[in-house]
């Protein structure tokens, strides 16, 4: 975090808070305790995919779109899953490989709610 904080300052950035912790703990308290909202949410969750908890609070946050950079094309499957049922669907994909010769990608998926 400390990195994160001297980068904003080296490039002027003052509109910018950073946090440390698991999503699925940060940002639901976060949201329950400042309602914390976004235009867009960022996700790059670890091979497990993104935990119930942490999906349900960005729903509940309502962001136009949310990015959702995957190196497990199952858990993606799974949470993309998850977050249509509630309301987005996927507008783009795109599969970036970063690990030439080898069986791995990521995959970065733009989904967008559904009743804009």
């Amino acid at each position: 975090m400390k990195n994160a904080k001297k980068n904003a300052e080296n490039n002027g950035i003052t509109n910018a808070t950073f946090f440390a912790g698991k999503a699925e703990e940060v940002v639901p308290e976060l949201y329950q305790r400042d309602e914390i909202k976004a235009d867009v949410v960022v996700v790059d969750p670890p091979r497990k995919g993104c935990d119930d908890v942490l999906l349900n609070t960005i729903v509940e946050m309502k962001p136009e779109r949310i990015v959702y950079v995957s190196c497990d094309p199952a858990t993606l499957a799974r949470d993309v899953k998850v977050l249509s049922s509630k309301g987005y669907e996927v507008k783009k994909v795109a599969v970036v490989d970063q690990f030439c010769h080898s069986g791995h990608v990521e995959c970065v998926t733009l989904l967008q709610r559904k009743d804009i």
